[in-house]
């Protein structure tokens, strides 16, 4: 099928939780069913957040982009100053064992997320690092009905992190900010995410999710990967869109710009992407899934070979 068609259908070859065992996760160099994880309270992952995180997912039962994840997590893991080479060496091998180790898990049906996460341990110097690969079913409940529908987003008055802080290519869970943002937006409009503006007042990002805008007469404007944390999928976003002739340019938006767009998007791992038809509980274009957001998730299923709003409205109901 060309670009822009309908989606494949889903493949014979995916996954399914067995609920008669547990999931296997590597941890500290065992493996060890998943809900033995524990974190200790003197680890400085759980007193001070200080967690480095990659989350990946599959398709197919395959894990997607994760030559592209792990670097992202290598340059995370030299801003900290731990051993990365060394730690992303050991999470890229347990990566590719973790489906031997959980094949009686991979069964027809749906995909899975991938977490995996660093901590330095007790010592701020990580000499003993908590290192963590898990995963779980995609929860695709969350999010399946938006593909049709949308999403509903609010410019939120808390901001990003300044980079005088953190680097905003650092992948951590310090994300107290985007949990503040998030409750603010519910508070304004039921279910909304929120996006967040940087120190300037130029759009940021949505909370755990890249923003991308489209125009009619531009194409796909983003803010600058550098004042962003540089998306996996966002990457994958502007390569088909050069597939199938979209122009892409990375510059400041200001709010009132970003409300002007024909069409938005949040793009993330999970999710791939999703049209955002409201923002601050007013339409976006005619208040609609648009047609860009048509060919962009079509040409995205056409890449991996399975439908993405197919699998995951098929598998909306598993909780």
């Amino acid at each position: 099928p060309t670009l822009g068609s309908s989606p494949l259908p889903l493949p014979q070859l995916a996954c399914h939780i067995n609920p008669m065992a547990a999931p296997l996760a590597f941890f500290k160099d065992s493996w060890i069913p998943d809900h033995d994880l524990s974190i200790p309270i003197d680890d400085l992952g759980f007193s001070l957040g200080t967690t480095v995180i990659e989350r990946l997912r599959t398709f197919g039962g395959q894990v997607y982009r994760a030559e592209a994840h792990l670097e992202r997590l290598r340059r995370s893991l030299e801003i900290v100053g731990w051993d990365a080479k060394g730690l992303c060496t050991k999470i890229a091998r347990a990566l590719q064992e973790f489906q031997q180790k959980n094949a009686v898990h991979f069964v027809a049906g749906d995909d899975w997320s991938l977490v995996t996460f660093v901590t330095p341990g007790n010592s701020p110097s990580a000499t003993d690092p908590t290192v963590c690969v898990h995963g779980f079913p995609l929860p695709f409940h969350n999010w399946a009905e938006q593909y049709v529908s949308g999403t509903e987003a609010v410019i939120v008055t808390t901001r990003q992190v300044s980079e005088n802080c953190w680097p905003p290519e650092l992948k951590c869970r310090s994300r107290l900010h985007y949990y503040l943002a998030d409750r603010e937006a519910d508070s304004m409009i039921r279910g909304a995410r929120g996006i967040l503006l940087d120190q300037k007042g130029f759009v940021g990002e949505g909370t755990t999710a890249n923003v991308v805008a489209y125009y009619k007469h531009r194409g796909l404007v983003t803010p600058p990967r550098t004042k962003v944390l540089p998306g996996v999928s966002q990457q994958v976003l502007y390569e088909l869109a050069a597939e199938l002739g979209i122009d892409q340019v990375e510059e400041d938006i200001l709010p009132a710009q970003l409300a002007e767009a024909d069409e938005i998007f949040f793009t993330s791992t999970s999710i791939c992407m999703l049209p955002v038809t409201r923002l601050n509980d007013q339409p976006v274009g005619n208040g609609q899934s648009g047609q860009v957001f048509q060919q962009l998730i079509n040409a995205w299923s056409q890449r991996v070979g399975i439908g993405i709003v197919e699998q995951a409205q098929q598998f909306a109901e598993r909780k």
